[in-house]
């Protein structure tokens, strides 16, 4: 059984690169500060679909202090001398909805010096396989139209995907079973 609260993996980069995969930590709120600061503003704006300049103390604790049963959150880092540094991240929301099919709601953030080494992909793979184990059927996502490499993960996924465009957002929909 997967404890979500607890993973820690080292993972190549498709450039060679080694990182960790790991559980989100309450005292990882200054390294998400810091990954927020090193952000483009078209990257904040892909994930939270407005801009957005800073991090609230409510944004910290919501990124932070997760349950790892109703909300789990993943971080890749590497390491800059002895500093651990985040380069990304991935959650899950479960959904409390009227749905017959348990269903959570995904994201990501990648720093853009790493777009396009897996890192995404990779987050949704262990995703999942919490969800999975979890009971959760079905993962979901608003993704912008023009995100087209976030849209290429979700494809390449391997799962069975269902979108649609709904008032200017893609909704993604992709079946774990």
């Amino acid at each position: 059984m997967i404890d979500a609260a607890r993973i820690e993996k080292a993972e190549t980069l498709k450039n060679g690169m080694t990182v960790k995969v790991r559980s989100i930590r309450t005292d990882d709120k200054k390294r998400v500060v810091e990954a927020f600061q090193n952000l483009e503003a078209e990257s904040i704006y892909t994930r939270f679909f407005h801009a957005k300049k800073a991090l609230t103390d409510a944004d910290l604790k919501a990124a932070t202090e997760v349950d790892f049963q109703n909300v789990v959150a993943l971080v890749v880092t590497t390491a800059e001398g002895t500093k651990e540094v985040i380069i990304g991240g991935g959650r899950y929301v479960v959904m409390l909805d009227s749905s017959s099919l348990p269903s959570a709601e995904v994201a990501f953030l990648v720093e853009e010096d790493f777009h396009g080494q897996g890192i995404a992909g990779r987050l949704l793979k262990h995703l999942a396989g919490i969800a999975r184990e979890k009971g959760i059927k079905r993962l979901v996502a608003e993704v912008l139209p023009g995100n087209k490499a976030m849209l290429t993960v979700f494809a390449r996924s391997g799962f069975p995907m269902k979108k649609h465009l709904e008032v200017g957002v893609m909704q993604i929909s992709l079946l774990l079973e």
